[in-house]
């Protein structure tokens, strides 16, 4: 009897202390875990125990601060980082309100949030059709392209409400490493049958024109193209079948 009253003691026992790591682990992500950064964004999806911001990060209802339910359109603060799973996931998500800066000493404040490249014209871009941005604040050697997933650091005047975009880059983007070129249509193309590129924005070695087969090393950025969620914006050839 003793020997099972143990046992069972020894069982909670871990169980407490697992718990309370993870809780430990948990606090030490909040407070500036490797990967993590607060964005601002607004709730496009709400389920019944998850939801959405800028219909690309997903958070759960438990990560949700203070006594607030949650409805499409919210403006809210997230600390996001990336997730196997889900891509982009908050690990914590806070409700706001139109007086939340009200407080606040500075006459403007600045930002992050995720958009993407809804139009391009000569010298300058715009962010989901509301957020306008010149090309001197775009990170180097990126050329932004309309359906690009983007990072936004922007100011807002409290006085106006105005946005002014203070830096811009890619949300993600990754290196490919000898993939094929699987199809070309004049100036567009696709490689390993998942990234699409056009030769309007594609840096290339001098005196390189891409073919169907050939191999190449790519740098590619998170873009809504067709069916397709890459965009190469960079290219070398590896190989020439």
């Amino acid at each position: 009897m003793l020997r099972f009253i143990s046992r069972a003691l020894a069982f909670f026992r871990r169980r407490v202390d697992s718990s309370k790591a993870e809780k430990e682990q948990h606090m030490r992500l909040l407070e500036g875990g490797t990967g993590l950064k607060t964005v601002q964004g607004v709730v496009t999806k709400i389920c019944s125990d998850y939801g959405l911001i800028d219909e690309l990060i997903y958070f759960s209802s438990d990560v949700v601060t203070g006594d607030v339910s949650l409805k499409v359109g919210q403006e809210v603060s997230a600390i996001v980082g990336e997730d196997k799973t889900y891509g982009l996931k908050a690990i914590k998500v806070d409700a706001l309100c139109d007086s939340c800066h009200g407080n606040r000493p500075s006459d403007s404040y600045a930002r992050v949030s995720f958009g993407s490249i809804s139009s391009v014209v000569e010298g300058a871009n715009y962010i989901d059709h509301t957020t306008y941005f010149s090309l001197d604040v775009i990170c180097e050697g990126f050329e932004p392209y309309q359906g690009d997933r983007v990072e936004v650091e922007f100011c807002t005047q409290l006085d106006t409400l105005s946005r002014k975009a203070l830096s811009v880059k890619p949300l993600r983007h990754k290196h490919v490493h000898e993939v094929f070129i699987t199809s070309l249509h004049g100036r567009n193309g696709v490689i390993d049958d998942s990234i699409f590129f056009t030769l309007e924005s594609l840096k290339l070695p001098d005196g390189y024109t891409p073919r169907i087969s050939d191999v190449v090393n790519a740098v590619v950025v998170e873009s809504i193209q067709s069916c397709y969620i890459w965009r190469a914006i960079s290219m070398t050839l590896v190989k020439r079948w």
